[in-house]
């Protein structure tokens, strides 16, 4: 877990910028940060380094929001995205939430499916590029 505003939070959305934004041509507003101060952030760090990051938003009181998903290109494939999910899952869980959602980008809807998230939704585009609905029963 981390908390808004620490040093930790500061790699978090660094990592968020390098792996989501920069390569879009797009950054972080203000009050976009600001609206994290009531979400729920999670990191994987292996010592200081952050090797992956996401948080939960919520929607109602029977759903929440998965967003910002972040690997490094060169950690991905290792594990770290799908010990997230399984965190993020738990803390959902743990929290009262029936049902785990997210806006997945296009490319990365076939990771969300092994982990049994289901396409709800048509195709759809946010930030530049197409993403879909999907969600998972917890």
């Amino acid at each position: 877990m981390i908390d808004y505003g620490t040093k930790e939070y500061k790699q978090m959305v660094h990592l968020r910028i390098e792996i989501l934004r920069k390569p879009l041509g797009l950054n972080f507003t203000e009050e976009e940060l600001e609206k994290e101060k009531d979400d729920v952030l999670m990191g994987a760090f292996e010592d200081d380094r952050i090797l992956g990051c996401c948080l939960l938003t919520k929607i109602d009181n029977k759903s929440i929001r998965l967003r910002q998903m972040a690997v490094p290109n060169s950690m991905q494939g290792k594990g770290i995205g799908r010990a997230l999910m399984i965190f993020a899952e738990n803390i959902a869980r743990d929290l009262g939430y029936k049902v785990l959602l997210m806006h997945a980008r296009k490319t990365a809807a076939g990771f969300y499916e092994k982990l049994g998230y289901s396409i709800s939704g048509n195709e759809f585009e946010e930030v530049t590029i197409p993403h879909y609905v999907m969600e998972k029963a917890l």
